[in-house]
C-alpha cells in the first residue's frame, strides 16, 4: 500500500491524548481581539494574553513565558460587512470583529502528529534517536488559500534541553523511509522549566509548558 508523500509542514494536528485516555476531539472556544493585525493558521500553537485573549504563539526554542493555551482549529466571527456568521479555516489578520472566538484544542494532554524539517518548509528525515528528546519548533506562514499551517518541528535541535518546547513521543512509520527514519513524529508540548535569577532575594520563574500546567498565571 502506498502512503502519501509529506512535502512540506501542515502544523499541529492533534490524535489522541497521553497513556491512551479517551480523545474527543473537544475544543475550547477563546476570544480573539477584533483587529487581532497577525493570521492565525489551522495546525499554529496559540497563547492567551493578558487582556483574556487568544494570540498566536511565535516561539521558536521557547514558547510564551506562561504557556501556551493549544492549537489553533480554527474561528468563528460575523462578517463586518454582511454581518452573517463565519466559520473559517484561519483568522484574516486585522479581521474587525467583536465576536471573534478561536477554536483551541486546549487540553494539555493532548498529542499531535507534525512533520518534521531541517530548516523553513524543507522535510526531513530522522532516526529513532531523537524520540524522547525536546525540539524546536519551526514558525512557517500559513496558507491563506488553504488556511493551514505550515508549522514544523526542527529534528536536528533535540535534544535533552528543557527549555525547547515539544517532546517527541514516538515516530510515524506509515511515512517513515526506507532505512527506517521518520518525517512525521506524534509529540506533546513540554513540560514547564524553571529559571533562577540570582539576587537579593533570589528569584524562581516558571516558564513555557502549557498554560494549565504552569502556575504562573498571565
Amino acid at each position: 500500500m502506498a502512503y502519501p508523500t509529506i512535502d512540506k509542514p501542515y502544523g499541529l494536528q492533534p490524535t489522541n491524548l497521553i497513556g491512551g485516555q479517551v480523545f474527543a476531539g473537544s475544543t475550547r472556544y477563546m476570544k480573539i481581539a477584533s483587529g487581532y493585525a497577525t493570521n492565525i493558521f489551522y495546525g499554529d500553537v496559540v497563547k492567551l494574553v493578558s487582556d483574556g485573549t487568544v494570540e498566536k504563539d511565535t516561539g521558536t526554542t521557547t514558547v510564551a513565558s506562561n504557556g501556551v493555551a493549544g492549537i489553533f482549529l480554527g474561528c468563528t466571527y460575523t462578517n463586518h460587512s454582511t454581518k452573517q456568521p463565519v466559520f473559517a479555516q484561519y483568522w484574516p489578520a486585522s479581521t474587525v470583529a467583536s465576536d471573534a472566538q478561536a477554536i483551541v484544542a486546549d487540553d494539555p494532554d493532548i498529542l499531535f502528529k507534525v512533520a518534521a524539517v531541517s530548516s523553513g518548509t524543507t522535510v526531513a528525515f530522522y532516526g529513532q534517536t531523537v524520540i524522547g528528546n525536546n525540539v524546536a519548533l519551526v514558525q512557517n506562514s500559513g496558507s491563506t488559500t488553504t488556511g493551514d499551517s505550515a508549522v514544523g518541528i526542527n529534528g536536528s535541535t533535540a535534544a535533552a534541553t528543557a527549555s525547547l518546547p515539544i517532546r517527541i513521543v514516538a515516530g510515524v512509520p506509515d511515512t517513515a523511509n526506507a532505512s527506517g527514519e521518520f518525517c512525521e513524529f506524534i509529540c506533546k508540548f513540554n513540560a514547564p522549566y524553571i529559571t533562577l535569577t540570582e539576587g537579593t532575594p533570589n528569584v524562581v520563574a516558571w516558564n513555557g509548558g502549557h498554560m494549565y500546567n504552569n502556575p504562573t498565571g498571565v
